[in-house]
């Protein structure tokens, strides 16, 4: 290195410390990648210049072009304009202080203005101001654009603004400004208090729906057919977490299905469900999960039904109805995670009446004497299927009479479901129907969709 190039260096640096303008922001045929895909050099190269003086390339930072050259070659040095990065740069952003960058992206005089006898130099000062300023734009866009992912350095951040008030010394007439330190007072801890919910309740209704359509030309024939089921379930039950020697259960639910009916010519529509039913179970805990009980059913409907395309009246309100009371024992299991609820009555001693108030029926009231057996279940599946099930067994010892209720519920969402229905039934009194094989057992089956609100405690 000549006297005069080694003179020119702290001019040139005095220069680019005081100058914050750059050629350009993004240099012409440079692609992004290039700032990801940087590799620091990891060899010395020695290039020769024209005075023939060695140079090691790795302080410039590649940024001197290695051109080969013969006897004719008259210049070596050529400065390389590039976005090339060295590794520090790309570290994660953190921020510790505000640096606002000038907005305005046009060319302008470069930091340093090169030497004619020496281009190297001012090259690579040139090249150091415009990646300063490229990264200082590359961080602005980032704190901005993603805050996100910026990490902050609290130990750098500047303080926060502090209050000051100005008083007046009474003693020495002065103006005393002092600093006001805020003060923080500690919040009251909250007392949580948590009452005792003596009674768990389970509320759901439903309106469901089923429809279809036929034109009148359809090749097969049929008829338009539309069916509405609503449901209402309520049951309050005692809970056994202060309560554990005491059992106690009451269930409400009601039930109504109406379908149109165009076979009939004297009704419009015809009924398919309508059932009341009251469930009620105590007890007194006699072991581990045994309990004496005192069991009571009763249901009964409440519309008129008539038979089809007459004014026969099949049922009616307390027409028939049905009391059912059992003393005996009661099997009561309930899983871990509650998901599973099991409750088995056996009553060897139960009364049973049956009535029928209408005067337009064969109005009677029947009593019985004789056993019992009743079982439930609940069953939560899984999140958004939940299965609820019934049987119930009467006999005087003459007849049998048993009840299978099940239903198979699908949650969609918060407020539609669909429903599978299966009511089988059998009485070992009943007759055969006319025109058909069915006589003591019985089946109805509904399947539906619609919508469902719930909830419990």
């Amino acid at each position: 290195m000549t006297i005069k190039q080694f003179l020119a260096i702290p001019l040139m640096l005095t220069a680019a410390g005081a100058s914050s303008q750059v050629t350009s922001l993004f240099p012409p045929k440079e692609p992004r990648n290039i700032i990801y895909n940087y590799v620091p050099s990891d060899t010395t190269t020695v290039v020769v210049t024209e005075e023939g003086e060695e140079i090691d390339t790795a302080f410039f930072d590649d940024l001197v072009e290695e051109t080969s050259f013969g006897p004719d070659t008259t210049e070596v040095f050529l400065p390389i304009v590039t976005t090339t990065l060295p590794t520090y740069t790309l570290r994660p952003a953190v921020f510790d202080t505000l640096r606002i960058q000038d907005s305005l992206r046009i060319s302008t005089t470069p930091a340093i203005i090169l030497i004619e006898d020496s281009p190297e130099i001012g090259a690579w000062l040139n090249e150091d101001a415009f990646r300063h300023d490229f990264m200082g734009r590359v961080r602005q866009n980032y704190f901005i654009n993603h805050p996100d992912l910026v990490i902050y350095n609290e130990a750098d951040l500047p303080e926060p603004p502090k209050h000051f008030t100005a008083t007046v010394d009474p003693e020495t007439a002065r103006i005393v400004i002092s600093e006001v330190i805020p003060e923080f007072k500690a919040k009251p801890e909250l007392e949580v208090v948590f009452g005792k919910k003596h009674w768990l309740k389970e509320f759901n209704v439903n309106l469901q729906f089923s429809q279809a359509y036929v034109s009148p030309n359809w090749y097969q024939g049929g008829n338009n057919s539309l069916n509405a089921l609503g449901s209402i379930f309520y049951k309050v039950k005692l809970n056994p977490a202060f309560h554990e020697n005491l059992l106690f259960e009451n269930t409400f639910q009601y039930k109504l299905g109406m379908m149109n009916a165009p076979d009939d010519e004297l009704r419009d529509y015809s009924i398919s469900e309508d059932l009341f039913q009251w469930n009620m179970t105590a007890g007194y805990k006699s072991s581990r999960r045994w309990y004496y009980s005192l069991n009571a059913q009763f249901k009964t409907q409440f519309l008129n039904n008539f038979k089809k395309g007459t004014n026969e009246l099949k049922a009616s309100f307390l027409s028939p109805g049905e009391l059912n009371v059992g003393l005996g024992m009661t099997y009561n299991y309930v899983n871990p995670k509650k998901t599973v609820t099991f409750d088995a009555s056996i009553s060897p001693l139960s009364w049973n009446m049956k009535t029928v108030i209408n005067k337009r029926m064969d109005a009677k009231t029947v009593h019985e004497i004789g056993s019992s057996a009743e079982g439930k279940l609940s069953w939560q599946i899984c999140d958004n299927i939940a299965l609820r099930s019934r049987l119930f067994v009467f006999s005087d010892y003459d007849y049998i009479q048993s009840d299978f209720e099940n239903t198979l519920m699908f949650t969609i969402n918060k407020f539609l479901t669909t429903q599978i229905y299966v009511h089988m039934r059998y009485d070992s009194s009943a007759g055969k129907v006319d025109d058909t094989e069915w006589r003591k057992f019985m089946l109805k089956e509904i399947l539906s969709f619609g919508f469902t609100y719930k909830f419990n405690t």
